[in-house]
């Protein structure tokens, strides 16, 4: 089958997903190439889905707080109701301890300039109102063969509360609404299919050839290929200008039972970003309690070169090294011996902070590196993208003049040049997950 249409979207994540229903809505004839048997089925699946605005850049900021009206107004933002069931947003708040890796003296200045609202809270405020929380500072993040692992802990926390933070209750679903609205705006969707050229004409791209002998031609391409993504640029050639990269990264998120009086009936306890022991923790539904981590220097990174050979079953090393770090917050949490939850490749940058922009390929684009920490936004990702191509194939130099989002719900401007492919690494990233 030889098929031609106006763009080709290589992933069908939530940030592909999203991409696509925004080029479609602009009246594009979008194809979505995806290795997988459906959207959301690889990094997406793997996402603790958490809704958070604690970012070191005010553009991250600001589309997470528009995002958030988006995961409130589902329906709306999709246009539709999804006949196959709705992702829904759990609105439980989020505290993020105050660390002086993420510094909370930076980041309400974002959230003022933002408006996302948010308290302070010392030590004993924290203490109260996360039942069963220990404030105490064990900073650094240790080992737990580190003999100072057990040390007792050396003075105390306070926390930065954002009331409208929680999580999205089933990501791969929320990946999947977006294909469905994506659909009936006109994309279309090849599964199951892997792309295996890039193929060029005239010095621009022209489509992509398949591993079953397809072609399809486009004169525009989108990289939104997750932890393939570095592949699929090689395959067309670019990265030569690229100041930041990115590489496939394996993570585990592991699910225990949640400590006594986290949860209570339908109230979820919140989300709770803990870099002072290399951890973060979230509620869920039916008593759960998930623990991920969040790169502390004591653990070796988990780097890996073909996503493809990834054991995507959780081990017990880090089981044991994240449950057991948590548990030191929560000393009623229950440390079970065998693991479980899920594992998954992500996509990362050299500085955690994705890349959305054209590249030296005219007619080639990329949305990467937003493993982790974009899940939540997925819904704006796939407007700034079609606001970059649209302005770039029209003749717009988003290099010297990079294009501006404004945001539909919050008004709020995103100068799009702070994910530019050239960028200066961002020195104001924690070098974690968080950004």
């Amino acid at each position: 089958m030889n098929l031609s249409v106006d763009v080709i979207v290589v992933g069908a994540g939530v940030i592909g997903s999203s991409t696509a229903l925004e080029l479609a809505r602009a009246g594009l004839r979008v194809v979505v190439v995806d290795r997988l048997p459906g959207p959301g089925q690889g990094s997406t699946s793997a996402s603790s889905a958490v809704v958070r605005f604690n970012y070191s850049i005010f553009p991250s900021v600001a589309a997470a707080w528009e995002s958030k009206h988006c995961w409130e107004d589902w329906a709306g933002h999709l246009g539709m109701v999804d006949p196959a069931g709705m992702a829904g947003f759990r609105r439980t708040g989020m505290a993020f301890l105050d660390v002086d890796v993420a510094p909370t003296k930076k980041v309400m200045p974002l959230f003022d300039r933002a408006g996302v609202p948010y308290e302070l809270w010392d030590a004993t405020t924290l203490a109260g109102r996360i039942p069963g929380l220990d404030p105490g500072r064990f900073w650094p993040p240790k080992r737990l063969d580190d003999e100072s692992f057990w040390d007792d802990p050396v003075g105390q926390l306070g926390a930065l509360w954002t009331p409208d933070g929680g999580y999205i209750d089933d990501p791969m679903q929320a990946a999947a609404n977006l294909a469905t609205a994506a659909r009936r705006a006109g994309a279309q969707f090849i599964f199951r299919s892997q792309v295996t050229a890039v193929r060029r004409s005239g010095g621009r791209v022209a489509g992509v050839d398949l591993a079953d002998g397809e072609r399809v031609s486009a004169p525009v391409v989108v990289n939104v290929a997750g932890p393939w993504s570095s592949t699929l640029n090689e395959l067309a050639g670019v990265g030569d200008d690229f100041s930041i990269t990115t590489r496939p990264m394996r993570q585990e998120v592991h699910y225990v039972t949640a400590p006594s009086g986290f949860n209570d009936g339908d109230r979820i306890g919140p989300v709770i970003a803990d870099l002072d022991l290399g951890t973060y923790m979230r509620g869920a539904p039916g008593d759960g309690f998930y623990i991920g981590g969040t790169e502390p220097e004591c653990d070796p990174l988990p780097w890996i070169d073909d996503p493809d050979v990834a054991d995507l079953h959780p081990t017990q090393t880090a089981f044991e090294a994240q449950v057991i770090r948590a548990a030191r917050r929560f000393g009623e949490l229950g440390v079970p011996p065998r693991p479980r939850g899920i594992a998954g490749v992500y996509d990362v940058s050299s500085d955690w902070t994705p890349i959305y922009d054209r590249t030296g390929l005219d007619g080639f684009y990329v949305a990467i590196g937003t493993s982790g920490n974009q899940f939540k936004n997925a819904p704006v990702a796939g407007q700034f993208m079609r606001d970059i191509i649209l302005a770039v194939e029209a003749g717009h130099d988003h290099d010297t003049n990079p294009v501006q989002y404004h945001g539909e719900r919050t008004g709020l401007k995103v100068d799009l040049g702070a994910y530019s492919r050239r960028r200066p690494v961002n020195t104001e990233s924690s070098g974690t997950v968080m950004g």
